[in-house]
């Protein structure tokens, strides 16, 4: 079942233009000029229920603005947002209901009160049924670790503990839609794995459908099947992690453990890296030859005791892919 359909989005803002010259001021109060910004210029998307999705992209590409349109926070300029049979931004108070919302960098607890003084009051605003919402605090407690920090005031908070305390509060109303901006920015690698295993359970689990922006290209890999990735405003590819890596990820790594130290490695189709000892990196493009015919020419050459095939990793691909325009065409 389709979720999240989103068409031909578009959202422009309007910046003033600073006025320069002697009489700048009284030019600005007669007539006030702006520029356009396109934050989005075209993004079209379907998510289905359950599935956990990747939205990425570099700075300024349009995420999280994407993102406040598909939670009811800004109105699009043009085209078509669905979400579970709701337009956000016209069926708002109905939309929140079904959804969870975590933005890494704005919380939505009352900073003065404790934790569980939080969770209780959003009990009340989301009117979950009192065995519902001790059911689902017992479990997040559990899987989030909150015990600790539940009678702690949220000012008082570790940057790790109010984000793990976030993620409940989003998600104690039982919402179909989890969206995600950020939830690991500044978190330790503890604090982050912690958090990649909730999503991962909720997902499996409580069939809670997942989109993530993120630039913590880890947890891309770590949690998501499908990446859709944008930029200048626009979808340039939208499909599974594992074909992005295989179509653009051409360059691999083999890496071989000889039985003895050798200066200099040669073998068809692969460039030396580097030899430290006994072992050697070489390095091979998909396109060109395959690790198991690498392997024999190797074997047939050197006296090998252990060896590896490393992919390439996930942040250089799209780095390249960014770098080079019209990779993706």
């Amino acid at each position: 079942m389709t979720l999240i359909e989103v068409e031909h989005l578009r959202k422009t803002f309007l910046l003033a233009v600073r006025q320069t010259g002697r009489f700048a001021s009284l030019r600005g109060l007669l007539s006030r000029q702006t520029r356009p910004v396109h934050a989005v210029s075209d993004v079209s998307f379907t998510v289905a229920a359950g599935e956990l999705v990747g939205y990425i992209g570099p700075n300024g590409a349009g995420k999280s603005t994407t993102m406040k349109m598909l939670t009811g926070i800004l109105h699009p300029t043009s085209g078509r947002i669905k979400i579970a049979g709701r337009v956000p931004y016209q069926e708002r108070v109905e939309h929140v209901r079904r959804i969870g919302v975590v933005f890494g960098q704005r919380s939505q607890l009352w900073w003065d009160l404790p934790t569980i003084e939080s969770f209780a009051l959003l009990r009340h605003i989301y009117r979950i049924p009192l065995a519902r919402w001790q059911a689902n605090l017992q479990s997040f407690s559990t899987l989030l670790d909150l015990e600790p920090f539940l009678n702690t005031p949220v000012r008082q908070l570790s940057l790790g503990q109010r984000m793990r305390a976030d993620l409940a509060a989003a998600l104690l109303h039982d919402p179909a839609i989890l969206f995600l901006d950020e939830p690991t920015i500044g978190l330790d690698v503890v604090a982050r794995e912690r958090i990649r295993e909730f999503l991962e359970h909720i997902n499996r689990e409580n069939g809670v459908t997942i989109m993530l922006t993120t630039h913590d290209l880890a947890d891309i890999e770590r949690l998501c099947p499908r990446v859709v990735l944008i930029d200048h405003g626009g979808v340039v590819y939208d499909g599974p992690l594992a074909t992005l890596r295989t179509r653009f990820g051409r360059w691999r790594t083999l890496i071989v453990d000889l039985n003895q130290s050798v200066d200099h490695v040669e073998v068809p189709d692969a460039e030396l890296l580097r030899v430290e000892g006994t072992r050697v990196a070489l390095r091979f493009d998909r396109d060109r030859t395959t690790a198991a015919a690498l392997i024999a020419a190797v074997a047939a050459r050197y006296p090998i005791r252990d060896l590896t095939v490393e992919e390439p990793e996930i942040e250089s691909i799209i780095r390249d892919l960014y770098e080079q325009p019209g990779s993706l065409a």
